[in-house]
């Protein structure tokens, strides 16, 4: 189950993200800011749950960096700042985000609920569950926009999630493998 988020949750989760990039962009010595005063006891709350969170940098709809941690190791807040500077400096795929790039960025926030193992694959609903398949030694996952974004059916969105763990088409009913299934509150960066 996804935590809920306000929209004034998301809006200072946005805002993270544009200062974690902005202050990286300018070489400033920026440290993650705690949870705004202007934000409820709930909200605060919300925000310092640990979980696990994907930021997506795009230009002209086209990726342009998407780094994130499944678990929640530390609070959101803190995830998110992290996320997004690697998101936009770090990913292997991509050259560091340059300033001239970063005016054209749009930036999506994904919130992960705690994975749970899928009981079965008639449970997971396209769109609203990402999947992680770990297998052999390998694993791959998927944001629950993914097979939306793509146009994949269930047995589609399956045979991908191997490919990109790295193990045969088919992979996910082998003896050993683990599918897990988790939702995403997932809203955009607001600039």
């Amino acid at each position: 189950m996804s935590l809920f988020l306000t929209d004034a949750c998301k809006r200072w989760l946005g805002s993270l993200v544009i200062a974690s990039i902005e202050s990286a962009l300018a070489q400033t010595d920026a440290h993650c800011p705690e949870p705004s005063a202007s934000l409820s006891d709930e909200e605060r709350a919300s925000v310092t749950t640990e979980l696990g969170s994907f930021v997506t940098l795009k230009i002209l709809d086209m990726l342009r960096g998407c780094i994130g941690s499944i678990i929640g190791v530390e609070p959101l807040y803190k995830n998110v700042w992290r996320m997004a500077r690697q998101a936009a400096f770090s990913d292997p795929r991509f050259a560091p985000l340059s300033k001239n790039e970063w005016p054209r960025c749009s930036a999506e926030i994904s919130v992960l609920s705690k994975p749970t193992v899928c009981p079965d694959l008639k449970a997971i609903e396209i769109g609203k569950h990402g999947l992680i398949l770990q297998y052999g030694g390998r694993s791959g996952v998927f944001l629950p926009q993914v097979p939306i974004e793509q146009g994949w059916n269930l047995s589609q969105y399956l045979d991908h999630l191997c490919l990109k763990a790295g193990v045969p088409v088919g992979s996910y009913k082998k003896e050993g493998a683990v599918l897990y299934y988790y939702d995403a509150t997932v809203f955009p960066v607001e600039r």
